[in-house]
């Protein structure tokens, strides 16, 4: 038994205690992913939810394709690709004519194994995480509530199960993805400054026919009015995401199906044959002023919040989390020191601060009702679209962007480097050799030296010396193409950014990088002796 304070002039004992390396506040998508890659790296977890079931409704629906290729470290890509529906092209309507065609498939080919993203809505995404979980031993504890916690040389968390009893559990560290109302950063008192927009959304999951339910994505605008069209994987069933007329606002407390503006569902080609369920919702755009405090650290929603344009927030709270998860399990195996998990924030917290701010720009311009944004939007946009996507290069760089296979490290205290238009703290470039890739060491998700062309023997004593496993590809011209140099030695992260790269081996600098570090591979905790 033990005491533990519970803020001023309070003092709970608790009826039981508990031990784990790592409690995960909130089971959404970025709970999730962080529970099932820290087990997989073989760190104890406890994941609670004060929900008492998985969500059943959802508004994320895409998954980006630098999300699968980090699934696919886990052997988990192709589940989900199975389970999901290939959104292949985008087009634009505005005031009942279409104006652009965008073609996914063809844009993101020789640059990712997943060249155009899926739709995979969350709820279904959710349970096939907990079903991951599940196959490794972790289950999701729900209704149960995190009450407090105090950080010293560990957490102690208070928590309340669902039978209502009060428990401590003690972590070495504490994981707040409880979404935009995270109590873990209330109790920090983390700022989370930003705003929220001025229309309230809806989302609609219906049933439908017309021309609009052939498998595409479809988005329509006029003067007042916007809505997005997401195909399911059932055929006939899509997702609609739109603005709430203020008229039906000023009417009504509550609002039903009948009540949303739909003006431009009546001159889109789709018809509405029943509604399988609806809510509303406001959207925020805001960033925590920090994602770490001693023994805490904030992900996902409880991190940032932004608009749903490009499908981004999703995939950049499991970002988060598997960028946080490799690092703790390096510090608590002992393969890195404590400075590690600082390089959490410095990554995260610039790309959401980008994210938001972007998203905030292309969400403003599609939402405003002011005369120049409606011009924009209506006029300029759309005689605009079809010339610039004429261009390859413009599409790739879209690509990049939504896909975020473009997100980088370069400004991390972890990259060092450059070799060609690759710099230390990008993705590592991808390469198809053959039925493989250069992707596939990274199923190892440890530290790992990629050389495309001839290693020096001096690097391969290093790697040697130190079980750094080392792989070393046949020179491809594609290499170049991709933005590979040839020897030039590539230091891979476990997340499959590049931690180090140098055109030539210079002696020993691969080493020099590690030392500097104090990081270790796996595979050299493993070779080590007892003691």
């Amino acid at each position: 038994m033990r005491a533990l304070s519970g803020g001023p002039g309070a003092l709970i004992v608790m009826a039981a205690e508990a031990e784990t390396d790592v409690l995960i506040i909130g089971a959404g998508p970025t709970g999730l992913v962080l529970a099932l890659w820290l087990t997989h790296l073989g760190v104890r977890v406890r994941i609670i939810d004060k929900a008492g079931e998985p969500g059943t409704t959802s508004r994320a629906l895409a998954v980006q394709a630098r999300t699968l290729e980090l699934y696919d470290q886990l052997g988990l890509g192709d589940a989900v690709s199975k389970r999901s529906r290939a959104a292949l092209a985008v087009n634009l309507w505005v005031t009942g004519k279409q104006r652009a065609h965008v073609a996914f498939g063809t844009m993101g080919r020789g640059i990712s194994p997943y060249p155009y993203p899926l739709i995979f809505p969350q709820d279904e995404h959710e349970q096939f995480l907990i079903e991951q979980l599940l196959r490794v031993g972790v289950k999701v504890e729900r209704s149960t509530e995190l009450l407090g916690f105090e950080m010293a040389g560990r957490v102690a968390a208070r928590i309340k199960t669902s039978e209502g009893r009060e428990e401590t559990c003690w972590s070495a560290y504490i994981a707040g993805c409880d979404g935009a109302h995270s109590r873990v950063r209330e109790q920090l008192k983390v700022g989370f400054g930003g705003g929220t927009y001025e229309h309230i959304f809806y989302v609609a999951d219906v049933e439908a026919t017309g021309p609009l339910t052939d498998g595409q994505l479809h988005v329509g605008l006029d003067r007042s009015d916007f809505v997005a069209l997401f195909p399911l994987k059932e055929e006939g069933r899509v997702r609609l995401v739109g603005t709430v007329s203020d008229q039906a606002l000023t009417q009504r407390s509550r609002l039903a199906w009948e009540d949303v503006n739909t003006q431009v569902l009546q001159w889109m080609p789709i018809r509405v044959s029943s509604v399988n369920w609806f809510s509303t919702y406001h959207v925020h755009h805001r960033v925590a002023d920090h994602f770490r405090d001693g023994r805490a650290f904030l992900l996902g929603d409880a991190a940032h919040v932004h608009s749903p344009v490009g499908g981004q927030g999703m995939n950049t709270g499991i970002g988060d989390a598997i960028n946080l998860a490799w690092k703790l399990a390096w510090v608590l195996q002992g393969r890195a020191d404590e400075w590690l998990l600082g390089s959490y924030e410095a990554e995260r917290i610039a790309f959401a601060r980008r994210l938001v701010e972007t998203t905030d720009q292309a969400f403003t311009a599609v939402t405003s009702s002011k005369p120049f944004a409606r011009l924009l939007r209506l006029e300029v946009v759309p005689a605009v679209l079809p010339w610039i996507f004429s261009f390859k290069p413009m599409l790739r760089l879209l690509y990049r962007t939504v896909s975020q296979t473009n997100v980088n490290y370069r400004s991390s205290p972890l990259s060092e480097g450059r070799a060609g238009p690759v710099h230390g703290g990008d993705r590592l470039p991808w390469v198809k050799l053959g039925e493989e890739s250069n992707f596939a060491p990274l199923a190892a998700i440890d530290w790992q030296v990629h050389v495309y062309g001839e290693a020096a023997d001096e690097l391969q004593q290093i790697c040697s010396d130190r079980a750094l496993p080392l792989h070393i590809f046949r020179w491809q011209t594609g290499m170049e193409q991709a933005g590979l140099r040839r020897n030039a030695v590539y230091l891979v992260r476990p997340d499959g950014y590049i931690g180090f790269v140098e055109s030539r081996s210079t002696v020993g600098s691969v080493a020099s990088y590690l030392e500097a570090g104090r990081i270790l591979s796996r595979a050299a905790t493993v070779a080590a002796p007892a003691g």
